[in-house]
């Protein structure tokens, strides 16, 4: 095996962080490769809580090279009070950490304008996080206004290129929202070259650097970030992130080509959740709704926003399966479903009174969408300190089963809590 990657199936949120943790001691590497400080993972072990966001899981393991790769977006104030608060926690953090010199850099007037965006779009607001995550994509997209890692590292030419984009984005911003208070690009390059001088060890083409390990035979786990749904140009548009969010975004946000990755485990919560606007089918606004959200913590670890809850679907989730070609399923936060009298997934959407399982392209038409579901007895028994699948109660395995069925791929990894220890491998 040369390389795995962990890919969330469902809207983020799917504990994704826990099992990048639980199988770093087995790779080399670990590497993110798209999104930004707007995803969050948390990872649990030894009676500590660590709570990533653009750092990738490896870098709590001594030995491993952790990876922000090209498709990341980077907000150098962000990454580096990460990275001293794991420091300050962890003790000591491993040099092994590399940071692509083609990453896009997050700069001021990214939050600038993505604030004064979602004002102007008032009850269409797509429920961003306010982190300059979409805007920064936008300007990578149309280069003119993008700055890169590498760039930070030669002063002139980014100070010369910064003066002239904070000119055009006062005067867009100005023009959109009288209230817009121009930014000073002098106070904004002193900033950005203090948070080089601190990045600069980490620096590097780490494009050639994958390259070279897949040769060498090293292990590369690939972290995704967010969830299949969320993708860009897969997900529910436009209610999704600015990344390619899927399986699809490893090759181009890492510069790995596909034929490198062994294997694709799908991440999954036992149930769903979504954060922000945006159809949701099997959403719950009852007490049952307002339980999983309690018991689960379904509170962002980013915003500390709460997570709109509902019960598993597996149309949904079953279209991000075969989006990101995945060859098994981690079932995540089964534990969370303890105490319920019954369960229920959905298998099929009515939609316009016809039944079927295609995921709709449009989100017009998946507001439709009434769930058909499948009614599962539920159980009562703690399951926290199962670790073998014999140790479920029959009721939650029978559910496995019901979710292995309807997304046609085998369960091999269920997360019964949220310490390291609390899965069971199958």
């Amino acid at each position: 095996m040369s390389a795995t990657s962990v890919v969330g199936l469902q809207w983020g949120d799917e504990a994704k962080g826990k099992i990048v943790d639980l199988l770093t001691p087995q790779h080399d590497i670990v590497v993110r490769y798209q999104g930004g400080n707007n995803a969050g993972h948390t990872v649990k072990f030894n009676g500590q809580t660590y709570k990533l966001s653009l750092l990738p899981a490896g870098i709590l393991h001594d030995g491993i090279v952790s990876v922000v790769a090209t498709g990341v977006v980077i907000n150098p104030q962000a990454f580096l009070s990460e990275l001293d608060g794991i420091r300050g926690q962890n003790g000591s953090v491993t040099n092994d950490l590399l940071i692509s010199d083609r990453a896009h850099v997050i700069l001021p007037y990214h939050m600038a304008e993505e604030a004064v965006l979602e004002r102007i779009r008032k009850s269409d607001a797509i429920g961003t996080t306010m982190r300059g995550i979409g805007t920064c994509y936008r300007d990578k997209a149309g280069r003119t206004h993008a700055i890169r890692v590498g760039d930070l590292l030669h002063a002139d030419t980014f100070r010369q290129r910064l003066d002239s984009i904070v000119e055009q984005k006062n005067t867009i911003l100005g023009a959109l929202d009288p209230s817009y208070e121009p930014l000073d690009s002098s106070q904004i390059f002193d900033e950005y070259q203090g948070y080089a001088e601190r990045l600069k060890p980490y620096v590097a083409d780490t494009t050639s650097y994958l390259h070279r390990a897949i040769k060498s035979g090293k292990k590369l786990l690939f972290e995704g970030a967010q969830g299949s749904l969320l993708d860009l140009d897969h997900g529910t548009f436009p209610f999704v992130t600015s990344s390619s969010s899927s399986g699809c975004g490893i090759h181009s946000g890492s510069g790995v080509p596909e034929r490198a990755i062994d294997r694709m485990i799908g991440i999954a919560k036992a149930y769903t959740t979504r954060v922000g606007g945006g159809p949701f089918p099997t959403e719950l606004h009852d007490d049952i709704g307002q339980r999983i959200r309690d018991v689960g913590n379904e509170y962002g670890t980013v915003t500390g926003r709460p997570r709109r809850c509902g019960w598993l679907d597996a149309v949904a989730t079953g279209y991000g399966a075969r989006l990101s070609g995945i060859d098994c399923l981690a079932i995540m936060l089964l534990d969370v479903l303890t105490g319920l009298e019954e369960v229920k997934i959905c298998e099929a959407y009515d939609i316009d009174g016809e039944r079927t399982t295609d995921f709709p392209s449009q989100v017009e038409t998946l507001s439709t969408a009434k769930p058909v579901y499948r009614v599962l007895p539920g159980w009562n028994e703690d399951i926290t300190g199962a670790r073998r699948l014999e140790d479920l109660p029959q009721e939650a395995r029978r559910y496995l089963d019901t979710v292995s069925e309807l997304l046609e791929t085998p369960v091999e990894i269920v997360s019964v809590g949220p310490d390291r220890e609390q899965t069971i491998l199958v």
